[in-house]
């Protein structure tokens, strides 16, 4: 240590480091620097060493450090409905499952137990920010600054009225209230969120293209899941759900496009023409029987495309690593073996995330300036070795399991596989509240 060394918060040793940005790097042995929760130097280990006088200090000799992961699209609240309704497609699901529950117990109090546990299960998993879509969204905010996770706040809008607000002008005025009230706080940004084409007016989504323009905005939307949507759209309006909203002049690098299964090659012509932003989440999909969403094509045509596990009601699990990995088997069983490999899959799972909620200047890559938004993967475990590619291990080989350390904005929230900020038995003493309610009904 010189006599000049700098006094900092934290100081991360790891066996490798990739930040994603440049693409298909690790650094080996190398140390991250982070004073008042910003990334300052990423730097060999022994150099790190000999420039900080650090308040903490990780050495993570066995581990992997990489941005903490982007869970680009759920529905947080929606962990206290796990496995309420399996086995179905969409609409039914929706329809004569997960609404009449959502009509008889979701209020303030379900959101906030809901998306505790849901912040809970995700911080665990090495996921460090997450862009939701529910009801309450003034309870997500809390469960978020409660944990310290960084949160992507939809401010949704549907036609029918819930506990939550009694049309679509209330619920835009309830939202943009909310946004109101905490712009500026460092770890909240806020989306417009219509729920999807078939339950959102062409007036609601004109009133939602001018406020997103006059607030600089983007608009988190499902869009093409199912099949059964187009064929309605093309009933109700005489035009599939893409051509609706290009009408509308929604299509736009504000536009988040959750799910983009079904497409014909005129519809991603246009989300390239419009810098359209896609997510994809593989696994809701599958169980739904919606469909393989054709990321590859999309990606060719450099269209941004991050990924999004939907919520545990409809995948069961809030699991970014299992997203991962079938992301990209399913890009290889489609289009081949040699695409989609293990750096474009982790870039897709954070910095393209960053990017679809317009936050890559403040995460979603470990560089200079950048919050200090990391996921630490120990990598010492038996079914981690031999360990020749950590890019491959991450993608391939580890879970969230082998998640050991996670930091936002600098500050630790799970060290050494515990909780930081949250009390895990008091969330399952919780959660097992609602269960007793539902299962009683009460």
């Amino acid at each position: 240590m010189t006599p000049s060394a700098l006094a900092i918060d934290t100081l991360l040793e790891a066996r490798w480091i990739v930040p994603v940005d440049p693409p298909n790097t690790a650094l080996i042995d190398h140390a991250i620097a982070i004073h008042d929760g910003k990334i300052i130097a990423i730097l060999p280990s022994a150099e790190a060493l000999s420039q900080f006088i650090p308040k903490q200090h990780f050495a993570l000799k066995h581990h992997l450090i990489i941005p903490g992961l982007i869970n680009s699209h759920t529905h947080a609240a929606m962990t206290l409905m796990r496995g309420i309704a399996d086995d179905l497609p969409l609409i039914d699901w929706l329809k004569n499952c997960i609404w009449p529950v959502e009509k008889q117990w979701v209020d303030a109090d379900f959101v906030l137990a809901g998306t505790t546990l849901a912040c809970a299960e995700m911080l665990k998993g090495g996921i460090t920010c997450f862009n939701d879509m529910y009801f309450f969204p003034e309870k997500a905010v809390e469960a978020a600054i409660r944990s310290g996770i960084r949160a992507a706040i939809g401010l949704i809008s549907i036609e029918f009225p819930t506990a939550y607000a009694t049309d679509a002008n209330d619920y835009l005025a309830k939202g943009l209230a909310l946004r109101d009230q905490y712009l500026g706080y460092p770890n909240l940004s806020f989306c417009l969120a219509p729920h999807a084409p078939y339950t959102v007016s062409d007036s609601t989504l004109s009133n939602i293209f001018t406020f997103a323009n006059q607030l600089d905005l983007p608009i988190h939307m499902h869009l093409h899941e199912t099949h059964e949507e187009i064929a309605n759209s093309l009933h109700d309006f005489g035009i599939r759900p893409i051509e609706r909203l290009q009408k509308l002049n929604l299509l736009g690098s504000n536009l988040i496009a959750v799910h983009m299964v079904h497409l014909i090659n005129e519809e991603i012509n246009l989300l390239k023409l419009h810098n359209c932003n896609v997510i994809h989440c593989p696994s809701s999909n599958m169980k739904l029987a919606s469909g393989i969403a054709p990321i590859v094509d999309l990606i060719n045509q450099s269209i941004n495309v991050a990924i999004g596990t939907d919520g545990a009601a409809s995948n069961n699990r809030l699991d970014m690593f299992e997203e991962m990995r079938l992301t990209s088997l399913l890009g290889k069983v489609t289009r081949g073996a040699q695409v989609l490999p293990a750096h474009q899959i982790l870039r897709m799972a954070t910095l393209n995330g960053a990017t679809a909620l317009g936050i890559e200047s403040v995460t979603g890559s470990l560089l200079v300036g950048k919050a200090a938004d990391i996921t630490a993967i120990d990598f010492s475990d038996l079914e981690l070795s031999p360990c020749f590619d950590p890019l491959s291990h991450l993608i391939y080989v580890a879970s969230r399991e082998h998640v050991s350390h996670v930091w936002v904005n600098g500050e630790l929230l799970l060290n050494a596989g515990e909780l930081v900020t949250l009390n895990e038995v008091e969330i399952i003493e919780r959660t097992q509240h609602w269960q007793n309610r539902i299962t009683n009904k009460q």
